[in-house]
């Protein structure tokens, strides 16, 4: 019998995938609270109609599974069609037998079918495996501040509130345009983002949080990251400015937001915000290496382009799924 590409029902993939993955990818939770919050997300807005869980089944057996996430790419005033793949997973007793690959080329056929164009992922194992599979690897890596190297300054920074969001977004949106391609964000998506931030999947040793610099009502700067005593680090997860040419305050926000902790760490920023961060060392991430397997015509000469790298990484680690 050849096995077959199908969707799983969010309840589904709770009972049958979940209490086998939750050790990869729970991050610190326990079974029901990591079964609640992903039954939260596929239910959300974004998720009821860009989100969705895959499966390959041999016969009635479930040989291998994936989440499934749509996103629209700019590239310059072009939209691309995208889908992220992420938790792809084979149960232990049906590993080396191919299955993995055969779901993620099935679901390239089916995603080509439909006129999508191109697929992404964050790879947390060899990427050569990816490779074979027609999936590129951009740039990625991180970059370590000594808080102390920072120049210090009085500033009126706070904790975000519900009144900043929409000029934290209208920040982030004008970077973005300033770039030649990049993951566009709607406002299904900022939810979305919001409720994964609350959920702390993406950092089981602290607790998100945002701040911004603002003067009376406007945002000068904002930063969304982690303090993590356990590494002595602020970890940035995504920043921004209101004005480019502003960039000077950044290196004593970012100072003032790790407060007393030793370095400030985080994916290296896409631009033009990477050339505003100031200098500190930079290496290859080990982990959640971006890659994009384009499937049309214009996917393809848009990761010619774009492979090629710049002076930071293309995406932001709240892309990360």
């Amino acid at each position: 019998m050849t096995a077959q590409l199908r969707p799983i029902e969010p309840a589904t993939y709770a009972r049958e995938v979940l209490p086998l993955t939750a050790s990869l990818w729970a991050a610190g939770r326990d079974l029901e609270t990591y079964v609640r919050h992903t039954l939260e997300l596929a239910s959300s807005g974004y998720g009821r109609r860009h989100y969705s869980t895959m499966g390959l089944y041999d016969g009635s057996t479930l040989s291998a599974s994936c989440k499934r996430y749509e996103r629209d790419i700019r590239v310059g005033e072009r939209t691309l069609k995208a889908v992220g793949i992420g938790a792809v997973f084979t149960p232990g007793e049906l590993r080396g037998r191919g299955y993995a690959s055969a779901m993620l080329a099935s679901l390239m056929d089916r995603e080509h079918a439909a006129g999508i164009d191109a697929l992404y992922l964050f790879s947390d194992i060899e990427p050569e495996f990816y490779k074979a599979l027609g999936f590129v690897p951009f740039p990625s890596r991180v970059f370590s501040l000594r808080a102390d190297d920072l120049p210090h300054a009085r500033m009126t920074m706070k904790h975000a509130t519900s009144e900043d969001l929409a000029s934290i977004r209208r920040s982030f949106v004008r970077h973005e345009r300033m770039r030649p391609w990049s993951f566009k964000r709607t406002p299904l998506y900022w939810e979305w983002l919001y409720l994964r931030t609350r959920h702390g999947s993406e950092h089981p040793n602290g607790d998100a949080l945002t701040f911004v610099l603002r003067e009376g009502t406007r945002v000068d700067a904002y930063v969304t990251g982690v303090r993590s005593p356990a590494h002595d680090s602020f970890i940035v997860d995504e920043l921004g400015l209101r004005d480019e040419r502003e960039r000077d305050i950044l290196a004593p926000f970012l100072r003032s937001a790790a407060g007393d902790l030793r370095r400030i760490v985080g994916w290296l920023p896409p631009e033009p915000i990477r050339k505003s961060l100031p200098r500190g060392s930079i290496r290859r991430r080990s982990d959640a290496i971006f890659m994009v397997a384009p499937i049309s015509k214009a996917a393809h000469a848009w990761v010619r382009a774009a492979a090629i790298g710049g002076i930071g990484d293309p995406v932001w680690s709240t892309d990360h799924i």
